[in-house]
């Protein structure tokens, strides 16, 4: 119901998901934006998106599952294994008939990440930007801003307010924030 009525409101809608069926159901009602952690990974899902021609689709950076992805996350290059893993997962969709024109990457700020890596994804975002697609970035509230400032998740607003616009000085294509 909440679905239904969001896409007569004029605007674009996204659901966020990994599961082909809850894809399925959110398409054939209307909505424009496919965001998943699992960057269509799961059964059917690069088909059920690909099958909805008129939708975009978020493709995420997640390592591990999310139960235990902050379980001692590690990288050998957290730039090259994530820009790696994103350009695979955009030539998937490719392949699977979803157009380069409706494909957003997501490094992932904060799943299966530290606080280093998070700092190192935003200090070489030109290396992901240079995989051709825009990028969308999730700084809003995360952990990392809250060691960096000392603050409570309530109290991160300016924090994410300054790494957004951090990230959108160096090429951020789009935001995730809670607080609009």
């Amino acid at each position: 119901p909440v679905l239904r009525h969001a896409v007569t409101l004029g605007v674009p809608v996204s659901v966020d998901t990994s599961r082909a069926a809850v894809m399925r159901a959110a398409l054939d009602l209307g909505v424009d934006i496919v965001n998943d952690v699992r960057a269509l990974r799961m059964p059917e899902t690069l088909d059920t998106v690909a099958a909805h021609r008129h939708a975009g689709v978020c493709l995420m950076h997640m390592k591990g599952e999310p139960a235990s992805m902050q379980q001692a996350p590690a990288y050998a290059d957290v730039v090259a294994e994530v820009s790696a893993f994103l350009a695979a997962r955009a030539g998937a969709a490719q392949a699977a008939g979803i157009g380069a024109e409706r494909i957003v990457l997501d490094p992932g700020i904060g799943f299966g990440k530290t606080i280093e890596h998070n700092l190192e994804l935003a200090r070489r975002q030109r290396e992901l930007l240079a995989l051709g697609y825009p990028l969308l970035l999730g700084w809003s509230r995360k952990g990392t801003l809250g060691q960096l400032t000392g603050r409570a998740l309530h109290e991160r607003q300016a924090a994410s307010v300054a790494a957004a616009l951090a990230a959108v000085a160096a090429g951020a294509a789009v935001v995730r924030v809670h607080d609009v």
